[in-house]
C-alpha cells in the first residue's frame, strides 16, 4: 500500500483544532457583542425596557452562558497570543505544538477557578 510523503496529508492535529476553536470563539464573541450593544442601546429608547431586559439576565441559565462567554474570551485571547508568537517569533513554528499545549494548560489553570467561583454565586451564594 502506497503512503503519502510526510507533510502532504493533513491529519487534524493540535493546529487544526486550535484554528477551529479560535474561529468558533471569535464568532461567538462577535454575536455576544452585537447582542450587548443592542440591549445596552435600549436604555436610550426606553429605560423601563432596558431594566426589564437586565432583570431577565438574572437567572441560572444566563449564569451558565456567562461561563461559556468567559471561556470563549479566555481561550480566544490566549490562543491569539500563541498565534502572534507563531507568526512573529522565528522559533514559533517549531514550537507550535508546545505553545498549543501551553495555551490549553494556562486556560485550565485560569478557567477552572473562575467556573467554581462563578457557579457558586449563580447557584447558591
Amino acid at each position: 500500500m502506497a503512503t503519502s510523503p510526510a507533510g502532504t496529508l493533513y491529519r487534524g492535529r493540535e493546529g487544526m483544532w486550535s484554528w477551529v476553536l479560535h474561529r468558533i470563539t471569535g464568532v461567538s464573541i462577535f454575536f455576544f457583542l452585537f447582542a450587548h450593544v443592542v440591549d445596552t442601546a435600549m436604555v436610550r429608547v426606553s429605560p423601563d425596557v432596558y431594566n426589564t431586559a437586565v432583570e431577565t439576565y438574572k437567572n441560572p441559565i444566563v449564569g451558565v452562558m456567562e461561563v461559556g462567554l468567559v471561556g470563549a474570551v479566555l481561550f480566544h485571547g490566549l490562543n491569539g497570543v500563541r498565534i502572534i508568537l507563531v507568526d512573529f517569533w522565528e522559533k514559533g513554528p517549531r514550537y507550535q505544538r508546545q505553545l498549543t499545549y501551553g495555551v490549553a494548560g494556562l486556560f485550565v489553570v485560569l478557567f477552572v477557578p473562575f467556573v467554581i467561583r462563578h457557579l457558586s454565586h449563580v447557584f447558591g451564594g
